[in-house]
């Protein structure tokens, strides 16, 4: 059954937004947006710098006013309290009250969602721990490096257990262990039911968490994918192992590395069938049969590409 626009946590309809620029020139930051979040997924925002990510992302907080279209959250204006208390929002570049501790911006966000001590206390413990922030929650945040506060605006994120996550570029800063961490979280939130939705420019973030990506440049909405089927899609050919030929049949192949009865090749899509009956026809086998495709970052540099010479 198909939803209506109440029935998604993130609606957007033809939004638009026009900024004024240098010299009172106009700058069209978003044009003809339209886009529907799913429940249950995790969808990938992917531009490059400037592109409109974070413009869209401050619509959907409240945080600037659209200049035509509409956005809804959970089917209500995005500044309806009641459906903004089911967001978990992290901004693009997080900055806290730095003369607070960790543990105590924690408390300060858990009153403002009307969480219990009780629910603060447990549910801080558990996301501080969870984020590696549990020895350096009783430390001013002034004292934390720019990794240790991107994890903690995750932290409260998590805090109040919201139905959807808004994170804008939510790696930044972080090391491969801290972006490896979000990651887990990211997949974590997906089994339980959650909706993320998340804008980066860097394509390694979205190829394992994402259900769907759509990519935005110089505000104009391009086009939306499903991540394993773009993957599918973009299989070009396979790398081979095989064993089982004769020498000069092996030194036959082309681009071939052969050695100690083993040929290492890279037979292109369209013609796996063809090399497959005839290796197996001279006795040969197979000892891997490893696809190679396309992946999210080229089909997302391809696309850029294309978009900025229409432009």
């Amino acid at each position: 059954m198909a939803l209506n626009k109440t029935s998604y946590p993130i609606h957007i309809s033809k939004l638009k937004k026009t900024y004024r620029g240098k010299r009172g020139r106009q700058v069209e930051a978003l044009r003809d947006l339209s886009l529907d979040i799913v429940p249950g997924e995790v969808f990938g925002f992917l531009g490059p710098n400037g592109a409109g990510k974070s413009t869209t992302i401050k619509i959907l907080m409240g945080l600037i006013r659209p200049s035509g279209g509409e956005a809804l959250l959970f089917g209500a204006p995005v500044n309806n309290s009641e459906a903004r208390l089911r967001v978990g929002f992290l901004p693009e570049n997080p900055a806290f009250y730095d003369f607070l501790t960790g543990r105590e911006y924690l408390d300060f966000v858990g009153k403002s969602f009307g969480m219990t001590r009780d629910a603060i206390k447990s549910q801080g413990d558990r996301v501080l721990d969870l984020l590696d922030l549990t020895a350096a929650a009783g430390r001013p945040l002034r004292s934390y490096s720019k990794g240790m506060v991107q994890r903690l605006g995750i932290a409260q994120t998590l805090l109040h257990d919201p139905d959807l996550f808004i994170l804008d570029e939510p790696m930044s800063g972080l090391d491969p262990i801290g972006r490896a961490l979000v990651k887990e979280i990211i997949l974590d939130l997906k089994a339980r039911g959650k909706t993320v939705f998340f804008s980066t420019h860097v394509t390694a973030d979205v190829e394992r968490v994402c259900d769907r990506i759509g990519v935005i440049v110089n505000g104009i909405f391009r086009e939306q994918r499903v991540v394993s089927e773009l993957l599918r899609e973009g299989i070009d050919g396979y790398f081979c192992r095989v064993r089982g030929l004769e020498s000069a049949k092996m030194q036959s192949l082309k681009g071939s590395d052969c050695g100690d009865g083993v040929c290492e090749v890279f037979v292109p899509r369209d013609g796996f069938d063809t090399f497959s009956a005839e290796l197996l026809g001279h006795g040969g086998a197979f000892d891997l049969i490893e696809p190679r495709r396309r992946d999210v970052e080229k089909y997302f540099l391809d696309l850029v590409a294309r978009s900025e010479g229409e432009s």
